[in-house]
């Protein structure tokens, strides 16, 4: 039996995880509360813990981990950025989930796009008040625009294809562009300016943190739209509300936001939001905020569950090599595993 400590579980979470780990002869214990340095030692006693976006995972966290016992940081979640993946290397291995539904995240980028556009949320308002006048929610059509997508990772161009069934042109900018995928590449600059709306699918670095900055969107068209189902820190959350009271943007449709992690999966409705700066993009109204739900479809949770367990079991096996292990040497997962034949301490 192994023993793994669930950290920040909600209702949604049990189901699947259950159903894959205990015949495989895992033991969750689930727990509420989220990883930091205060919550470590629930994991006293178990081989493994299982974290999300928002759990701390730094290097003070690592060294009560390893002093507990635990051998494996296990990340329900492809983004790993709140990882201190250094601190971990030669202690415990880390492993994550690189593709649970790509197209539960590109589908959910499209319908915050097609909501913010098509004013959808406020004739949802309007008409369960039984207003039905159509004054003020007049959109405008995707078919001939242009979708800059940054990011061209399995996500990322499963939004592409979305967007050319809408007949929209798409331009798109990745670092390490996709070879023989029929994808137009373009600079950073280039795609800003030309772009109707922008798409974020790039992981979090310290290259991308807020590569939407003030002088990003100064290149940008005016009225463009900005979509962000990716990691908050991409974008400068105050450069952005200063375009768009400055009506440089026209909307923005966002998923994720840089200061969630004491927010984002917790009923705050009886509370005052102390963030200022989220409550005045909130009460703009060409924003839309989702509590970064992208991933949250039956099918998503499903895979999430199964490649987790599969990841405890490989690296928990002896001398399995878990094709999804993390190691800072790499930069990339799986690169010098490819090369050594072996695992990564």
């Amino acid at each position: 039996m192994i023993r793994v400590a669930f950290y920040d579980t909600k209702p949604y979470d049990k189901p699947s995880f259950e159903r894959y780990g205990e015949p495989a002869g895992l033991q969750f214990r689930f727990f509420e509360t989220k990883l930091n340095e205060d919550t470590a030692a629930l994991a006293e006693g178990c081989e493994a813990v299982c974290v999300f976006v928002n759990d701390t995972v730094s290097a003070a966290v690592i060294d009560k981990l390893y002093a507990c016992g635990v051998k494996l940081i296990a990340l329900r979640s492809a983004g790993y950025n709140n990882v201190d993946v250094r601190a971990a290397y030669g202690k415990i291995h880390v492993v994550r989930v690189p593709a649970y539904s790509p197209y539960a995240v590109a589908e959910h980028a499209m319908a915050l796009l097609l909501t913010s556009v098509r004013r959808i949320h406020k004739a949802y308002n309007r008409t369960r008040e039984f207003n039905f006048s159509l004054n003020g929610l007049t959109g405008f059509d995707l078919h001939g625009k242009t979708m800059g997508v940054v990011g061209t990772g399995k996500i990322g161009r499963v939004f592409i294809d979305i967007c050319r069934g809408f007949g929209m042109r798409v331009i798109a900018y990745d670092k390490f562009p996709a070879e023989g995928s029929g994808i137009e590449y373009v600079t950073l600059d280039r795609l800003l300016q030309e772009s109707d709306v922008i798409s974020l699918h790039c992981p979090l670095t310290e290259e991308t943190r807020h590569m939407i900055s003030a002088a990003a969107i100064e290149k940008m068209k005016k009225g463009v739209v900005i979509i962000n189902t990716s990691r908050g820190a991409l974008i400068d959350a105050e450069a952005l509300l200063e375009g768009i009271k400055a009506r440089k943007v026209g909307a923005a449709c966002l998923d994720v936001y840089e200061e969630e992690a004491d927010l984002f999966f917790e009923d705050r409705s009886g509370h005052i939001l102390g963030d200022d700066l989220l409550s005045r993009l909130i009460s703009m109204p060409n924003v839309i905020v989702t509590s970064h739900q992208a991933f949250l479809t039956e099918e998503a949770l499903n895979n999430i569950a199964e490649t987790t367990v599969n990841n405890i079991l490989t690296c928990l096996s002896g001398d399995g090599i878990c094709e999804n292990e993390l190691c800072y040497h790499c930069g990339e997962d799986a690169v010098c595993r490819t090369h050594r034949k072996e695992r990564c301490f």
